[in-house]
């Protein structure tokens, strides 16, 4: 099938640190572009790969599992780590837990995590539905552009597709049960006014991971998508400071961008 308008992937060959987005369920890299260019504007090396079945039609979602989505965010570490020393891992969303699942696989070889709206656990009580469900109907309503940004909308698709949502279920308790591995630097940005992720995803991250290198900011301006919200910029430079600060080398050597 043919990728949709703007759900391209997105890559910047920069310097020597490295940065891999990754983005959340039935979204596109479209929803991170503009801070992937905001970090390789500075030099930095990025890396925003499109999962398997989304940026398409939702149908394709419902033949990819979640280690389908998994083994694509993995291959584009592993990439990354060929070209440059250091590499950290972002993400929004599902994307988050992708990004967690990658600490807890790699250890200190991902230097630091950027969480945005981090999806660990079930927040409806209907996910338990998912495993019945998954045999009768293809899909549900969808979870698009929850943005607080008049104007602003996310390029993802309009329904849910079920059985990969069911799937997703299926991470969401590896993810959570192995996060004490994470042991990583974090930078967790969140909304306490988030329509699709609640609010109790980030705190069990808090929670349960064993970083002592934490920094918790509140997203008040911005729903879940907040990387297309009010609080973008915010995220872009917060990002850009964690990065510098754990790793100086950072800087701004002549690049070039690929789509």
């Amino acid at each position: 099938m043919s990728i949709l308008p703007g759900a391209e992937p997105h890559h910047h060959d920069g310097g020597s640190v490295g940065v891999l987005l990754c983005h959340g369920f039935t979204g596109t890299p479209q929803s991170l572009r503009p801070w992937a260019r905001y970090l390789a504007a500075a030099g930095l090396s990025v890396s925003l790969p499109l999962l398997p079945g989304h940026g398409t039609r939702w149908q394709d979602m419902n033949l990819t599992t979640w280690q389908d989505w998994y083994a694509t965010v993995d291959r584009a570490f592993d990439r990354l780590r060929e070209r440059c020393d250091t590499v950290f891992v972002m993400g929004l969303s599902m994307g988050g837990g992708l990004a967690l699942r990658l600490a807890q696989q790699h250890g200190d070889k991902v230097a630091g995590l950027v969480l945005v709206n981090p999806s660990v656990q079930a927040d409806d009580p209907k996910v338990r539905l998912l495993p019945v469900l998954r045999h009768v109907i293809p899909s549900v309503a969808g979870i698009a552009s929850d943005i607080r940004l008049e104007g602003s909308v996310e390029l993802a698709y309009p329904r849910t597709p079920v059985k990969a949502a069911y799937s997703l279920s299926r991470f969401w308790r590896v993810v959570s049960a192995d996060l004490p591995q994470v042991t990583q630097p974090v930078l967790l940005l969140h909304s306490p006014h988030d329509h699709v992720v609640s609010p109790a995803n980030s705190e069990t991250v808090l929670a349960k991971i064993s970083s002592t290198d934490v920094t918790d900011v509140l997203l008040n301006d911005s729903y879940h998508v907040a990387t297309l919200d009010h609080d973008a910029e915010r995220i872009f430079a917060s990002s850009l400071e964690f990065v510098r600060r754990l790793a100086p080398d950072a800087r701004a050597p002549e690049t070039a961008e690929r789509d």
